[in-house]
C-alpha cells in the first residue's frame, strides 16, 4: 500500500481549506503551529491519498481531525469512518475532536494529542 502524500492536485484544495479555516482549527493551530506542542511539527490541511487532513504530524503518523455539526449525519459518520480506515491502513491514527473540545477545553485536548506523541 502506497501512501501519496500531498499530491500537486490536491494542492488547490489545501489552499483554500487553509484560507477558509473553521474558528476551532483556528484555535487548535494557534496552540500546535512552530512546534509550541512538545517541539512536535504540525502540519495543517496535509493531504493522504484523496482525503485531507485538518493537522498531521508525519513524525508521529498522527492525524487530527475536528468535527463540527456536519460530521454527525448518517452519511458523513459512515464517510469518516472509511476514511479513517484507509488512514490506518496507511499507518495513521486518527485522533478526533468535536469542535467545541478544543474552544472550550483546549488543555484537556492538547493533553489528549500528547497521549498519542509517543
Amino acid at each position: 500500500m502506497t501512501k501519496t502524500l500531498n499530491t500537486k492536485k490536491l494542492q488547490p484544495y489545501r489552499r483554500s481549506l487553509r484560507k477558509k479555516m473553521t474558528f476551532a482549527e483556528v484555535a487548535l493551530w494557534l496552540m500546535i503551529k512552530n512546534k509550541q506542542l512538545d517541539g512536535v511539527r504540525f502540519l495543517r490541511q496535509y493531504s493522504v491519498g484523496n482525503f485531507i487532513l485538518d493537522f498531521y504530524t508525519p513524525q508521529f503518523k498522527l492525524a487530527i481531525e475536528l468535527d463540527g455539526d456536519g460530521h454527525f449525519t448518517e452519511q458523513q459518520m459512515e464517510y469518516d469512518k472509511k476514511r479513517d480506515e484507509y488512514l490506518n491502513s496507511q499507518g495513521i491514527k486518527v485522533l478526533r475532536f468535536e469542535n467545541f473540545e478544543v474552544i472550550d477545553y483546549p488543555d484537556r485536548s492538547l493533553n489528549e494529542i500528547r497521549k498519542y506523541l509517543v
